[in-house]
């Protein structure tokens, strides 16, 4: 006789190991819960660790504001050669001599890399290229032309290491921000090559590597502690039940001038109703709505 299939909705805080891609995890995670509805977000690459956070049942369609938070890396720059995929993974395909290249030139080179940046994805990426994954055209052995893409680098400090031409990276950085191409560009901007020895995920938002599971040890924590770097407002039954039907309002209705956006309405129950973004003509509407049928 199978076991029911659970029914409960929140995030997975998991703690990735080396060579398991974030498809890897779901599958894995969908097995350990025995639920189907499990997605991730924000990819990690398979020699990558740390921090992923996974969605389960409803919470699935709330990936994209865990997508949309802060996240800090630490990662080794590799000086001298740069690899096919930017990684220790990759085949050499360059060497460059680092006489002369010290901690100094690439934290000066760094600074030209904070704020706002463009930069180039990586041909070994998941964006995709009329319409296919950029990975999939480097396995066919092709390069093909890739548009810059603004990124945000909040944080970025660079350390010796013990070994010679090994240097630490931290980066707090926005979404879609790729370290190993950072790492190429700071080395390149200070005169030689690199590539990325080992990378970690530190943190998403406040979730940080504390709050982080191995994978056989996971538990699921409810949607609203998986959104609690945004505003969330608590409202009386009123206002919930035209929440719970996608009601817009104006956005005085609930004083939310200078509260940051989006905001996650809460009923009196502690039930996470839905998620507000601003609209035309100073109203606010859902972004999306949860519903409110038993987990």
């Amino acid at each position: 006789m199978n076991e029911k299939k659970s029914q409960k909705s929140g995030f997975v805080v998991v703690d990735k190991e080396p060579g398991w891609t974030s498809h890897d995890v779901v599958a894995r995670t969908r097995k350990k819960l025995n639920m189907r509805k499990v997605g991730h977000s924000g990819t990690l690459d398979p020699p990558a660790t740390g921090v992923l956070i996974l969605g389960v049942g409803k919470a699935t369609r709330l990936l994209k504001y865990i997508t949309d938070l802060p996240k800090r890396y630490t990662a080794t720059m590799v000086l001298g050669a740069e690899t096919s995929t930017l990684d220790a993974e990759g085949e050499i395909t360059s060497t460059q001599s680092t006489e002369g290249v010290c901690l100094k030139n690439l934290q000066e080179a760094g600074t030209q890399f904070t704020g706002d940046i463009l930069q180039i994805p990586p041909m070994v990426s998941a964006v995709k290229v009329d319409g296919k994954r950029l990975y999939e055209i480097a396995r066919e052995g092709k390069e093909v032309e890739r548009k810059p893409r603004s990124v945000s680098i909040y944080e970025l400090s660079i350390e010796k290491t013990a070994v010679k031409d090994i240097y630490r990276i931290s980066v707090t950085c926005g979404s879609g921000t790729y370290i190993r191409s950072l790492v190429s560009d700071i080395a390149r901007a200070a005169g030689t090559v690199a590539h990325v020895g080992d990378l970690r995920r530190n943190s998403i938002g406040s979730f940080n590597e504390s709050d982080a599971s191995p994978i056989e040890e996971i538990d699921i924590i409810g949607m609203i502690e998986g959104l609690k770097d945004y505003s969330q407002i608590t409202v009386d039954e009123k206002d919930a039940a035209l929440i719970r039907v996608g009601n817009v309002f104006e956005e005085t209705h609930f004083r939310l001038q200078g509260v940051p956006e989006p905001w996650i309405f809460i009923d009196e129950q502690g039930n996470l109703l839905a998620v507000y973004k601003s609209h035309k003509g100073k109203t606010i509407k859902p972004d999306v709505v949860i519903p409110q049928d038993n987990d």
